[in-house]
């Protein structure tokens, strides 16, 4: 069998990710609609995930967060995204590569994209220690109104839109990886060829 020297799984995976950027470039500039909601899993020492060390302590590897209930200032990039989030009443601002992300999911219509890790898991990101097996993390956010209408400096702020409140006991024994309901699941690996 010939060598893909075009390199199809790449370009596959570069679209699937434009399919991330461009719905959370919508739900940033006209809300969620309807039941929508988003869980995004994303590998923590990746290159350019900007995290608080506490945050980055607690999730080394990998952590998954929903964007459902409460969440403020979401802006995307075609590189990246930004959202604020409140994690145990404490406010935060994360900063996501869209290379960062391992798995999108819209449980409301039972939407899974799943991508390869890139070859680069021993690299780290710009305030990362390291850590060379990823490993999935569901995040619990608070739900208080003060936290998601208040963002960490105290100033004016973009209007707050959902996020969930969600533990991995919280799902009834779920996988912390996995999105609850049935979902479809797209991974790379349905495109890549056999040898």
């Amino acid at each position: 069998m010939a060598t893909d020297l075009i390199r199809y799984d790449v370009l596959v995976q570069d679209a699937l990710r434009g399919v991330v950027r461009k719905v959370l470039a919508e739900a940033a500039r006209e809300g969620l609609p309807g039941e929508h909601h988003f869980y995004i899993s994303f590998r923590t020492h990746a290159r350019g995930v900007r995290l608080s060390a506490r945050m980055r302590e607690r999730y080394p590897d990998e952590m998954t967060i929903i964007l459902q209930h409460q969440f403020w200032d979401l802006s995307v990039t075609d590189h990246a995204f930004e959202v604020g989030l409140s994690f145990k009443n404490v406010p935060e601002m994360l900063l996501i590569p869209f290379d960062a992300v391992t798995r999108f999911s819209d449980p409301s219509v039972g939407f899974d994209l799943k991508f390869d890790p890139e070859e680069e898991l021993g690299e780290t990101g710009a305030n990362d220690a390291g850590s060379a097996q990823p490993s999935p993390h569901l995040v619990a956010l608070d739900a208080s109104p003060s936290t998601a209408t208040n963002p960490p400096d105290g100033g004016e702020k973009a209007k707050p839109r959902e996020s969930a409140v969600r533990s991995a006991e919280d799902r009834d024994g779920a996988d912390a990886g996995e999105a609850p309901g049935e979902a479809k699941v797209v991974s790379i690996d349905a495109f890549r060829k056999k040898t």
